[in-house]
């Protein structure tokens, strides 16, 4: 009988140049170089163009991929059309898991599954994301939409569209290290998504859908509004023991901790939680960083030893709502940055594919004679 690992844990799918992680180590690189180093020196675009040619642009190269992003900034003729048609009081997850899919339909060669062909499908997608996020908040909220800017970066431009005014270069810098630290991480679940479709030699906007549905669930990229829900359930720093204890006593899962690959600090909380920290300062939102610095406090104690720390959605759950991000908003905007990461492994997978088929192990009856319904 074959080994059964239950989630696939442990289990060597792929092999990838992208991102390397040491989870017992906290470490995390995107092409050999330490995340931290890309969160401080970075642009989101920048490491864009190295998850998908495996090193750093020159200048000019840089140059030109920031202009072939920015020309898709304005959404197809008739895209926006289909948005203002969509019910205000749709879940944006939903919203933008669609209107991908739809880009599709918008695209002359959808099907280009060449390595020139899908990175112009994947620049497409990537110029279009934030569009759509920013023209349907402002929709359903009844505000008239913002025109994308394309002297500005994406993270700049998608809070410019998202709240009718420029941001701060504070605020466009917090969102393009948000963007970078969240842009790949290994063989993840949407990731492994993407991959598995794009191995039956579909495209990239169904594989890019497909990583989406799967982000969208609770143990994957919808926890960061798990975080912020707890935050707001606890009316202090000194109802935050009482609270977690209790949550533990019922042995209940506390978001924002723990990790499939990490048992340690997870690193990208790490730069997190600084960025949390000078935002929370910047905006007076420092109550709400402080509980959440209590919370750590207790499940270090408490779990450390087990090897649960915070995760990447512990602190960007705090960044994220001194950004201005509506709760709804979290997990959509790790689309925008998590684009870059699909996009890469797609990539990847077509130059060497073979389609995904993994064996099950059978565990029901055997031999069962049919029985015919008059005698059920």
């Amino acid at each position: 009988m074959p080994l059964t690992a239950k989630g696939l844990e442990g289990v060597v799918a792929a092999e990838t140049k992208l991102s390397f992680i040491d989870g017992e180590k906290g470490v995390l690189e995107y092409v050999g170089i330490p995340i931290g180093e890309l969160a401080e020196s970075s642009t989101f675009e920048e490491t864009v163009f190295l998850l998908w040619n495996g090193r750093l642009p020159t200048p000019a190269e840089l140059a030109d991929f920031n202009e072939q992003i920015r020309d898709r900034y304005e959404l197809p003729a008739g895209m926006e059309q289909r948005l203002l048609s969509l019910p205000r009081d749709a879940k944006p997850m939903h919203m933008i898991r669609t209107m991908v899919s739809a880009l599709s339909m918008h695209d002359t060669n959808p099907d280009a599954n060449d390595q020139a062909g899908l990175r112009r499908r994947a620049l497409n997608i990537l110029g279009h994301v934030p569009t759509l996020l920013a023209f349907f908040h402002r929709y359903r909220m009844g505000l008239p939409l913002v025109k994308p800017d394309r002297s500005l970066s994406i993270a700049a431009n998608f809070l410019y569209m998202l709240n009718g005014r420029k941001p701060t270069d504070t605020m466009a810098r917090a969102m393009d290290i948000c963007l970078i630290l969240h842009a790949d991480h290994g063989l993840n679940n949407s990731t492994f998504s993407a991959r598995c479709v794009m191995s039956t030699e579909s495209d990239m906007y169904s594989a890019i859908t497909a990583a989406i549905g799967s982000l969208k669930g609770p143990l994957h990229g919808g926890a960061n509004e798990g975080v912020m829900v707890m935050l707001n359930e606890i009316p202090s720093v000194a109802d935050c023991e009482k609270y977690i204890q209790n949550k533990l006593e019922k042995k209940a899962k506390i978001p924002g901790f723990g990790h499939r690959i990490y048992k340690s600090y997870d690193p990208r909380a790490t730069h997190l939680q600084v960025l949390a920290k000078k935002l929370a300062q910047d905006t007076g939102n420092m109550p709400l960083y402080e509980k959440s610095k209590a919370i750590e406090e207790v499940m270090l104690r408490e779990k450390a030893a087990k090897g649960i720390y915070p995760n990447v959605d512990f602190f960007s759950a705090t960044t994220y709502h001194c950004i201005g991000l509506p709760l709804d908003l979290f997990t959509p905007t790790f689309v925008i940055a998590r684009v870059g990461g699909w996009a890469g492994h797609v990539l990847e997978q077509m130059a060497n594919n073979r389609l995904y088929r993994p064996d099950v192990d059978y565990t029901g009856p055997r031999d069962v004679r049919y029985t015919p319904a008059t005698k059920r």
